[in-house]
């Protein structure tokens, strides 16, 4: 039994990533905790209480930081719509948040359950590198870490070279990077490479369940996007990938195990997530980069996710 703390900005894919979290017979969704990041705050903590709605579980919800570490926020409501949901009409849910801060509670979780826990980060990584700061043990008391984030080729969706939850703060992430031993990583790069198809989307949409429906109605507006952007029938599945592979790591693959950091100078290396390729620096790897993953099982995890 995997035992999950989800830290999350909950857009459309991260809510995806929820109801393949809460399908899997062996994960344990023990809390969630908030960020700014694909819209504010305010809307990732409301959307993750619609979630909890639809699949009708009870787990506590954790508001956390409003803003990045220096800059101001940067949002995506252009791919997840304004309420970072699709703006298809979910309604709010009368679910409150827990009094509790995030970043507090991110602390509090590792020390009443240490080495249990397995934390899990789809968004910006602010609530992560506020926590360090207040407890630096923080990283013996997880069992892992497994973060959605990062160009590791400098094939950026943001700017040219950085990935959206890296870029949003990129201060942050690298507090992250420093204090963490090891990291597995689920970079930009590598879950474009494992996309749901159209094929897939037919199979998921034709479940005609709650989660189903949930899912396809969310969903449109990213497909338009993708759909205009880059004249393809499919859907990007970055967070899935990334629970999928916490929950499960064996479904991975192919990893390397190497050094890894972020920049935060320059105009268009700013978020920019390096990797020591050749171990050239001499610093021990603290990254775990998952390059190739099992499609087959990814996809059957998200459909059990939308039965």
């Amino acid at each position: 039994m995997r035992r999950l703390v989800i830290d999350t900005d909950a857009g459309v894919d991260d809510a995806q990533a929820m109801l393949l979290a809460f399908g899997h017979k062996d994960a344990e969704i023990v809390a969630f905790t908030t960020v700014n990041g694909n819209v504010d705050v305010n809307k990732t903590t409301a959307n993750v209480l619609k979630v909890l709605d639809l699949v009708r579980k009870d787990v506590p919800v954790y508001r956390g930081c409003e803003k990045p570490l220096i800059v101001e926020p940067h949002h995506a409501s252009y791919v997840h719509g304004e309420d970072g949901l699709g703006d298809c009409g979910i309604p709010a849910s009368i679910r409150q948040p827990e009094k509790k801060h995030a970043v507090q509670a991110l602390i509090d979780l590792a020390n009443e359950n240490p080495g249990q826990l397995s934390l899990v980060t789809i968004g910006p990584l602010t609530n992560l590198a506020v926590a360090l700061q207040l407890d630096p043990d923080l990283p013996k008391k997880y069992a892992d870490l497994t973060i959605m984030g990062g160009a590791i080729y400098g094939k950026g969706n943001t700017n040219i070279t950085a990935e959206f939850n890296i870029f949003v703060d990129p201060e942050a992430a690298r507090v992250v990077f420093e204090r963490w031993s090891m990291i597995r990583v689920l970079s930009w790069e590598t879950t474009m490479a494992y996309v749901f198809t159209k094929s897939d989307l037919e199979r998921f949409f034709a479940l005609n369940t709650l989660k189903s429906k949930f899912f396809h109605d969310t969903s449109q507006i990213i497909l338009n996007f993708v759909r205009n952007r880059m004249n393809m029938e499919i859907l990007f599945a970055p967070d899935g990938l990334a629970v999928a592979a916490a929950i499960d790591p064996s479904l991975i693959i192919k990893k390397e195990l190497h050094y890894m950091s972020v920049e935060t100078g320059g105009i268009q290396s700013r978020g920019f997530t390096y990797v020591d390729w050749w171990d050239s620096s001499g610093k021990p790897a603290n990254a775990e980069i998952i390059l190739e993953v099992d499609q087959k099982r990814f996809v059957q995890m998200m459909e059990d996710g939308l039965r």
